[in-house]
């Protein structure tokens, strides 16, 4: 053999279909550039239904105020910028490359970024006052997610999702208590119709009242409400081939970034720990 090598095309990669812009979550393009400023939203359906039962034969003078009236809570939410840069010598990167490099960084890398954003920032804060774990320790996996699901259908009522880091997806599947989809669409669900998001993010594996990473060994699993992810555009800067070149060192810089907003019905969620 003699000669030089090849310069091949880069293998492209697909990012994973079950994490936090995967098949379990809406993901929406923000109509109006001001929705990636923050939301807020009034909740749908999260308090309690109540039952009445009349007295026989009636009081004379029914008082319907004896009845419960809830009021509507406010759950706002805080934008997150997710960018990646590629940069190089003017000589080893043209223009296009370097924004095909930085694009595509961030389409593979974007979810992750998001998920650790989301447990950091969000997750751990909303359950802060709702972990599960009981004082004995963490519990095993299908533990787990039996007590996450018993609250989301005491709490909410519906179908939501459990956040569970990546590297817990196989003790979920070899036990059954998680199944994969039947269709190229699907998403993970469990016996009670809840979706699962496997997220790599998740691996910051924090929780509990102060946000602390679990120890080795152990895991923080969550649950919430249905999640929608509102995205912005793909903005790509500079977008010239003369403003992204650094004169003094003769290298080039370009950015790829996106804005996005993470929601959750009801602004709440819950926490437990479980041992791996």
């Amino acid at each position: 053999m003699a000669g030089l090598s090849k310069t091949v095309s880069a293998i492209r990669g697909t990012p994973s279909p079950f994490g936090l812009l995967g098949r379990c979550v809406d993901v929406i393009d923000a109509d109006d550039l001001h929705e990636l400023n923050g939301t807020q939203m009034v909740p749908l359906s999260c308090t309690a239904a109540h039952t009445w039962q009349r007295d026989c034969p009636p009081p004379p003078t029914p008082n319907p105020a004896s009845k419960t009236f809830d009021r509507p809570g406010l759950c706002e939410f805080d934008p997150v910028t997710v960018y990646a840069g590629a940069t190089c010598s003017t000589f080893g990167m043209t223009q296009d490359e370097a924004v095909a490099h930085a694009t595509e960084t961030l389409r593979m890398g974007e979810q992750r970024a998001l998920e650790e954003h989301f447990m950091v920032n969000a997750l751990c804060t909303m359950a802060a006052s709702n972990d599960l774990t009981p004082a004995a320790g963490p519990l095993q996996v299908a533990q787990g997610i039996a007590v996450l699901e018993g609250w989301l259908a005491e709490q909410y009522g519906g179908k939501g999702l459990l956040h569970v880091p990546a590297g817990a997806a196989a003790l979920l599947g070899c036990c059954n208590v998680v199944t994969a989809p039947t269709s190229s669409t699907g998403c993970p669900q469990t016996l009670m119709g809840n979706g699962v998001v496997f997220g790599a993010g998740y691996a910051a594996n924090v929780g509990g009242a102060t946000c602390t990473q679990a120890p080795a060994g152990e895991l923080w699993l969550y649950v919430t409400g249905p999640v929608r992810v509102r995205r912005g555009p793909l903005d790509i800067n500079p977008t010239t081939e003369a403003q992204s070149i650094d004169t003094r060192l003769n290298d080039r810089y370009v950015l790829a970034e996106r804005t996005s907003v993470i929601e959750t019905a009801c602004c709440e969620a819950a926490a437990v720990r479980i041992s791996t």
